[in-house]
């Protein structure tokens, strides 16, 4: 019989999530990272201040001042983002493949990235000086990390019979510093399915010297 009183709500209505705090500071942060990239990409980190960045951000110092205590450490967010998040992608490494499909696989993922974060990836390039020296570690750390994990797929190619280098770990760095120079030029209106193909080209065939179709 009919009470009268409104049915309880679904299941899904009853934990449909509300925003947390927690999680609108998070993409508040993650505004204030990109809008600080722009910033400091077109006028310089130097020339930066945190008036600057907030008013990029649209919102007031003071409420800058609530997520990051320094432009620096704004930086080091930057910086982060663009060595620490792309450990992910070394998933694809550890992925069923010979180490020529594990690495064309990376640099997918790695270009594509690249493509996305262009301005992010460029200012922790060009300013990783200007970072404090235990957050410079840290950032590098990571990056040694991935350069070794490349450098362990090549080697591995190599014994296959499938890489022809001289040294796995030049190759590696010689494979990062190509895809990574991307962010130096790449313009918004690239085709990127058309600029992984060729840097897949460049890297596997090319630095490495595999010869045939990727297998």
């Amino acid at each position: 019989m009919d009470s009268g009183a409104d049915p309880a709500p679904s299941l899904d209505e009853a934990d449909a999530p509300v925003p947390a705090r927690g999680t609108r500071t998070r993409v508040r942060r993650d505004e204030i990272v990109t809008a600080a990239a722009e910033y400091f990409a077109e006028h310089g980190y130097n020339n930066a201040g945190m008036r600057d960045i907030a008013q990029a951000v649209g919102i007031k110092g003071a409420s800058l001042y609530n997520h990051f205590h320094s432009k620096e450490e704004i930086l080091y967010a930057i910086a982060l983002q663009m060595t620490k998040d792309p450990q992910e992608h070394l998933l694809v490494l550890d992925a069923e493949g010979s180490p020529a499909q594990r690495l064309t696989a990376l640099i997918e993922v790695h270009v594509r990235h690249l493509a996305t974060h262009r301005v992010e990836h460029l200012v922790s390039l060009r300013e990783l000086s200007a970072l404090s020296p235990e957050h410079r570690v840290v950032v590098t750390d990571y990056r040694k990390y991935y350069q070794r994990r490349v450098r362990d797929v090549i080697a591995a190619g190599a014994r296959a019979g499938q890489f022809t280098v001289r040294d796995a770990g030049q190759s590696a760095i010689a494979v990062l510093d190509l895809m990574n120079g991307i962010s130096w030029w790449l313009r918004d209106d690239q085709d990127v399915d058309q600029l992984v193909a060729d840097y897949v080209d460049f890297a596997i065939r090319g630095i490495l010297h595999h010869d045939g179709s990727v297998r």
